[in-house]
This record gives structure tokens, C-alpha cells and sequence, in this order.
């Protein structure tokens, strides 16, 4: 029943209690809050200052930094450079990543946002488990084009929030969800889907795809309902489909029969794009779509992103990394405790508002 986070936090004391003299943390943040980051960046200093060595393997650049006396930059299976982390900048290490130089991590666009696609209202939800409230007086609004972030402390009600719009969490107490100005009935996933909302999940492997079945099998799983003449599946129809979203999402697999298990992070995690984008919705769910996977693959998924709002899709994102929230959004709404902390404008934001707002220190809505 533990979240990712929660499940990370176990990993990493499991790790820590076995009193090795060399420990290799594998992206050991990447379901964590920023505030768990920095204890155990402060855990990892103390380790070395005991004689104790890390390989710490992460996406995360500010980490490496932060802990990290050299770095070792991996791309395609093989070592690319190794960089004494006094004497490089993040730009360095990116450009060995990625294998050029990159001189925006998050591509700007210009927002044209049109008519209301999303509207919350008033929306209260209580825990299926214990019964009691979880989200209490949730009100946010998304528009056509717009890339809606949702931040928050893990724990906060993030993923919660997602699941429940999606009809996969909780018993709505109160409150009300409008799609494109109707109020929307529907409470089933498979009825959410077909007026047009979809959820990526957080944990791709666990909800996003079935490992042992091939990326096309994958891809067409949510949309088999418009594949299906006299109950049958037009096999034709189905490849063709998801020969489109395979190469306009440039996964990188030989063909449609590969196996997902076999596929790296970045790769699986366009299949479950596209395996969502193949319902063909109007509000498109992000939680933690970058999680996990290198800078290349996140340039390729921020660019997608750009191009669903650049197509009139509607995005509520959410996302750990402040910066990638700050980056990517137009504008950030935080959780704090199941309720809404604060509401800011994307060139208004900061990590500091996001992170006291997170915290519960302050109530702000800047429009």
C-alpha cells in the first residue's frame, strides 16, 4: 500500500543498514520530496566523511554536484567522459549526455490558451481505506493549451488528485468536475477515457504497461474499444495506428514486436505516451512523467508536451523537480496536506514560494 516515495524511503534505509564500505545508490531520489533529498545528501556526506565510498548513479545534475567528487557520463553503453565536479558546469555534463549542446533545457513556447477544458470545483475526496477526508476544497481550472503544474511534498495529495479525476481513487464527498463546460458524471476509468481525460501514471511499470507484451500490444491496450469491428480487432487499422504513434514519438526500438521489458526508461515511458495519446483526449494527466530517465529522454517528452498544447491538448502536470514544474508550466498550483497552498503564475514562481507554499507557510494566488 506504500507510495513510490515511501517505497523509495524503505530502499534506501534497507541499503544504509547493511554497513558496506562501498554503496551504490540507483537514482535513490527520484520519488522523493526536495526536503528528503537534501537528508540524504547530508546522509551520503557523512558516509564519505567515515571512510565509506558511493557510486551514486543519478539523471539528477544538482545532486551530482552537490555530493559527487568526480563524474562519470554514460550514453548508448558506453563511457562517454569522466569530470572532476570542481571543475565542470552542469552545461559540460549535459552536452556529454546528450551529445550536443543545449542551451534550453525547458524549450519555450508561446501559450495560446483557448476555452475551458477542465474545471474543479469545491472537490473534496476522502481515503477509500480509512474513510476519512484526504482532499478537502480543491478548485483549479485548465484551459485548452495549457500546461497546468501540480506541486506539493510527498504525501500531499498529488497523485491522489489524478487518480480520483481519473476514477481510479477514492469517494468524492463533495464537489464537481466540468470537461468542456458539462459536468462530467462519469467515475470509471474506461468512462473517463471515453470523454476524452487520460492518466500517465507515476509508476510505469507497475500501471503504465504489461512488461512481458510488445510495444505495439501496449500501445493500442487502451484504445482496443475503436480498433474493434464486429468484435473483432482490425489488425490493419490497429498496426497502422500504432505505427503513427511510434515513429511521431521516435521510440527507440527496432519494431512494433519488441518487448517493453527490453526497453530503457525513457523509451518505456513513451509508450505509455503513447499508448494514452492513442485515445485521442482533450486532458492529458502527467505524474512524474520524467521520472527516472536521462536528460535526452526529458528533452524528448518536454517536446512532446509542447507539441499536445501546441495541438489544443490540455496538460495538468505533475512533477517533484521544481525546476522542471517551473520550466513546463503556465501556471503551478500546490498541494500541502491534501489542500491547495498556493496558486502562482509561472513567471512569478520560485522554488522558494513553491517549497514554502508546499510547506504550508504561506497561502498565495497570483493572477
Amino acid at each position: 500500500k506504500l507510495g513510490m516515495g515511501q517505497k523509495q524511503l524503505v530502499e534506501i534505509v534497507k541499503a544504509l543498514s547493511k554497513n558496506s564500505n562501498i554503496l551504490v545508490p540507483d537514482e535513490p531520489t527520484a520519488a522523493l520530496a526536495e526536503h528528503e533529498v537534501l537528508i540524504l545528501l547530508d546522509i551520503l556526506r557523512d558516509l564519505r566523511s567515515r571512510g565509506i565510498a558511493s557510486i551514486y548513479i543519478s539523471h539528477k545534475l544538482d545532486e551530482l554536484f552537490a555530493v559527487c567528487d568526480r563524474i562519470t557520463v554514460l550514453r548508448d553503453g558506453a563511457s562517454i567522459a569522466t569530470l572532476d565536479s570542481k571543475q565542470t558546469d552542469k552545461a559540460e555534463v549535459i552536452k556529454h549526455m546528450v551529445g550536443r549542446e543545449i542551451s534550453d533545457l525547458f524549450p519555450r513556447r508561446k501559450s495560446k490558451l483557448g476555452p475551458l477544458a477542465l474545471e474543479v470545483e469545491n472537490l473534496t475526496v476522502a481515503d477509500p481505506h480509512s474513510g476519512e477526508p484526504f482532499l478537502a476544497d480543491i478548485n483549479f481550472s485548465l484551459r485548452v493549451g495549457e500546461v497546468l503544474g501540480i506541486g506539493g511534498l510527498m504525501g500531499a495529495g498529488r497523485t491522489e488528485l489524478l487518480m480520483h479525476l481519473f476514477g481510479a481513487w477514492g469517494t468524492r464527498l463533495s464537489g464537481s468536475v466540468r470537461l468542456s463546460a458539462r459536468k462530467l458524471q462519469a467515475r470509471k476509468p474506461q468512462e473517463i477515457i471515453r470523454h476524452g481525460m487520460v492518466l500517465v501514471s507515476e509508476d510505469r511499470r507497475r500501471y503504465g504497461l504489461i512488461l512481458d507484451k510488445t510495444i505495439g500490444f501496449n500501445l493500442s491496450l487502451s484504445s482496443l474499444a475503436s480498433l474493434t469491428k464486429n468484435r473483432l480487432i482490425d489488425e490493419g487499422l490497429e498496426f497502422q495506428k500504432n505505427n503513427h504513434f511510434f515513429q511521431s514519438l521516435r521510440v527507440k526500438a527496432p519494431t512494433l514486436e519488441a518487448l517493453v521489458a527490453k526497453l530503457s526508461g525513457g523509451t518505456q515511458q513513451k509508450v505509455v505516451l503513447g499508448k494514452a495519446l492513442m485515445t485521442e483526449p482533450l486532458v492529458i494527466f502527467l505524474d512524474e512523467p520524467t521520472r527516472g530517465i536521462d536528460v535526452r529522454a526529458k528533452l524528448e517528452i518536454y517536446e512532446i508536451v509542447n507539441r499536445l498544447t501546441d495541438a489544443g491538448k490540455a496538460v495538468l502536470l505533475v512533477s517533484s523537480e521544481m525546476p522542471e514544474l517551473i520550466g513546463m508550466s503556465d501556471r503551478i498550483v500546490v498541494l500541502h496536506e491534501g489542500r491547495i497552498g498556493g496558486e502562482f503564475n509561472r513567471d512569478e514562481a520560485t522554488q522558494e514560494k513553491l517549497l514554502a507554499a508546499a510547506m504550508g507557510q504561506t497561502q498565495v494566488a497570483l493572477t
